[in-house]
């Protein structure tokens, strides 16, 4: 007869979190990452001020992105309708 040893199934592996879920580490990452790069900038000599347009900057990009991934296209108009009203002054 057969002598092959039966295939077992292997242990499930542990499950990744769905998709567009963040968590504390992730939200940490971020934190630490932005810090380093300011700090780096800092220490190069560039202004404060431009230094926070440039992470402000790319903390509006990565939220208008989630916000598109996420399904929030409501909350991206309004945003935006936001940002043109105060850019015109009314």
């Amino acid at each position: 007869m057969n002598q092959l040893p039966h295939p077992r199934t292997p242990a499930a592996a542990p499950s990744a979190p769905p998709s567009g879920h963040w968590s504390p580490t992730h939200a940490l990452i971020l934190l630490i990452a932005f810090l380093a790069l300011g700090t780096l900038l800092f220490r190069e000599g560039t202004p404060i001020g431009d230094i926070l347009t440039l992470l402000g900057g790319c903390g509006t990009i990565g939220a208008a992105t989630l916000a598109l991934a996420g399904g929030g296209r409501r909350l991206v108009a309004v945003l935006a309708e936001a940002a043109v009203r105060s850019g015109i002054g009314k």
